[in-house]
């Protein structure tokens, strides 16, 4: 898979089939999404939809908090086991429905935060009840507005049709190159050229980030410079942790920056900086909240039993009281609101925000980090206010997550970035090649397959290994940076999960445990260690069999954008067919294989690997190096 596509001789696309199709693609997937919803409801006891991981049960309300428009943020903690909450599906964003065993009125909200032992949701009233059950959702919203913003690009005209006709090969970018840039000393040589080529891009140019390349930092060099030439810019992101990543880099050069929606982190930088912090720093939020008051006694006053009878009108005149009050007080939030996003250099929120908020506002730039983890609808939402574009993200990682396979086979998990690469190739893209995470070795696999070898690592961690860490005893630990164990032969083989399709190989998973225990003895924190396994059942049952309080578990799909400092990989797949489901996905592997900073385990049975003509090479590779071990050795050694 080259990072390096010739321009192709792809002809102009016709705005009508190109939107058409994507209509229908999206309609797919919400029905599938609905489907999904639909059957778990029907056909699963609370528990195994809880299993599932698109369910959480017997939660109660720990505390809570008002955000702007009169929004409650309710932290919810399992009932009986409030120190963690089970492995889930539930991300910062996600729409829910939240219900107890007999509300007849299940409320809609969207989870706001999350953490081990609690997600924080957002909804528009107060809950009746005390035990409570959250139920992941279609995001029938965000869908709307990517076909809102889709119908607006079909029939643009002016620079939102201009960027529209490129965009469908219809016409060709343009460059304006030796515009002068600051230089900075903290970006390489790679890093240099592509804010360069960036500042150059007169409609779009994209910045190709491979694991560990400081692709967000690039990214936030690019803003700066444009923020020095005077211009406003709008930074975007699919997930609000890559949102909140990057407003805290902005928060760090000075950038008058605001995010809009909720913040992922919890970090005071991150939290300051949002719409609701700001407005309540506005110095119109004393009056605001007077004026709320007095409207709730108001309110109070219309609707308390008193034995005077009370005089002709009173309280129907106190009820319209209230309203004039809380509807001033709403103009006047809403102008404080216009007040702190006028002042804004940057406005930071995801691509599938509802930025009705800044309909009538201009901005120079717009960036968008992470763009191959958005399915194409959802770049048209921010797309609209942009004169020019940098899209900035790593198309041989992983791609927008489809439930829909039909849909994304025809194309939907095709991220506009990954489509305008493969056809424009390098006139509008610069890869970054020196990496900050991995010992060279660990990097070798990935550079070789996906980054036509280009990869090269930084003097600072070409070599570094376990044994160089303070904590760590070179003489418990096994120092080679690169193993990978063989099951084969030993007959552990996978099983599903009762209750569900997903599978576990207790087996492994005990082997996994015991190479993360010979870490944590030889000195290594449990929390600079990773477990991943390609199964949530898998996960489930590491979890629940770990003995170390902080080792992280979790699917591919949870590392994302992470690294520690050692990584353990279970494969699970053991079978007498071959068969390895969607370990086949050389992307989601990729991501796999460059979490580690000094050392990569693998576990994995070669006979049933070995029918992927990918996890082929990487076996290969792995002996090629001298990093094949057998489960056999282990057990004779022991």
């Amino acid at each position: 898979m080259s990072h390096r596509p010739e321009k192709s001789d792809a002809l102009p696309i016709s705005p009508e089939v190109h939107f058409d199709r994507f209509r229908q693609l999206l309609e797919m997937e919400g029905e599938a999404e609905r489907q999904r919803l639909e059957e778990r409801r029907k056909t699963r006891s609370p528990a195994e939809a809880e299993r599932g991981g698109e369910t959480l049960i017997d939660l109660v309300i720990r505390s809570h908090t008002t955000g702007l428009g009169g929004r409650y943020l309710l932290t919810l903690q399992k009932r009986r086991s409030p120190d963690q909450l089970p492995w889930h599906r539930f991300k910062v964003g996600s729409p829910i429905v939240m219900s107890t065993d007999g509300d007849q009125r299940p409320m809609q909200g969207v989870v706001s935060a999350r953490r081990m032992d609690s997600l924080e949701v957002s909804v528009s009233r107060w809950p009746e009840g005390d035990r409570f059950r959250i139920d992941l959702t279609p995001d029938e919203v965000t869908r709307k507005r990517q076909l809102a913003a889709m119908e607006a690009a079909e029939d643009a005209r002016g620079r939102l049709g201009q960027l529209r006709d490129l965009l469908l090969y219809r016409r060709e970018p343009t460059f304006q190159p030796g515009k002068t840039i600051d230089r900075s000393g903290r970006l390489n040589h790679s890093q240099h050229e592509a804010v360069e080529f960036a500042m150059s891009a007169e409609d779009i140019a994209i910045i190709h980030g491979p694991p560990g390349t400081g692709k967000t930092t690039t990214v936030v060099e690019v803003i700066r410079q444009s923020l020095a030439r005077g211009e406003r810019v709008l930074a975007c992101a699919p997930s609000n942790t890559a949102v909140d990543n990057l407003l805290e880099r902005l928060v760090e050069t000075g950038a008058s920056a605001v995010r809009l929606g909720h913040p992922a982190r919890v970090l005071e930088v991150v939290r300051s900086h949002t719409l609701d912090a700001l407005v309540e720093q506005h110095e119109a939020r004393s009056v605001i909240q007077d004026m709320l008051k007095e409207a709730d006694q108001l309110e109070r006053q219309a609707n308390r039993y008193t034995r005077a009878r009370p005089a002709p009108g009173q309280k129907r005149e106190q009820r319209q009281q209230a309203r004039e009050l809380r509807k001033y007080a709403r103009m006047m939030e809403r102008q404080a609101v216009n007040e702190v996003l006028a002042d804004a250099e940057v406005i930071c929120a995801t691509v599938s925000f509802d930025f009705s908020i800044i309909d009538e506002q201009d901005f120079d730039l717009l960036v968008i980090d992470e763009a191959c983890q958005t399915v194409e609808p959802g770049c048209w939402v921010p797309l609209r206010f942009a004169q020019r574009i940098v899209l900035a993200g790593d198309h041989c990682q992983l791609p927008p997550t489809i439930l829909s396979q039909p849909a994304a086979k025809a194309g939907l998990d095709v991220s506009l970035m990954q489509r305008l690469v493969e056809h424009y190739g390098d006139a509008i893209t610069k890869q970054l090649t020196v990496q900050y995470r991995m010992h060279e070795r660990i990097m070798q696999f990935s550079s070789q397959h996906f980054y036509d070898d280009h990869l090269m690592a930084d003097d600072s961690v070409r070599g570094h290994r376990l044994s160089d860490l303070s904590t760590v005893s070179e003489e418990e630990v096994d120092d080679v940076p690169v193993v990978f164990i063989d099951t084969a032969g030993a007959g552990w083989d996978e099983q599903l999960e009762p209750g569900s399709l997903s599978r576990w190989n207790p087996k492994e998973g005990q082997l996994v445990l015991d190479q993360v225990s010979a870490l944590c003895d030889a000195g290594l924190s449990p929390r600079d260690i990773a477990v991943i396994a390609p199964y949530a059942a898998q996960v489930r049952w590491l979890r629940q069999h770990a003995e170390h309080d902080h080792l992280e578990i979790d699917t591919v799909d949870g590392f994302q954008g992470r690294e520690k400092e050692a990584v353990v990989i279970g494969t699970v797949r053991s079978n007498n067919k071959g068969e390895v489901g969607f370990l086949t996905d050389a992307r989601r592997m990729n991501v796999a294989l460059t979490r580690a900073r000094r050392k990569l385990i693998v576990i994995g049975d070669s006979a049933t690997l070995g029918s992927d003509e990918f996890l082929t090479q990487l076996l290969q590779w792995f002996e090629s190096i001298g990093a094949y071990r057998s489960v056999w050795e282990l057990m004779t050694d022991s």
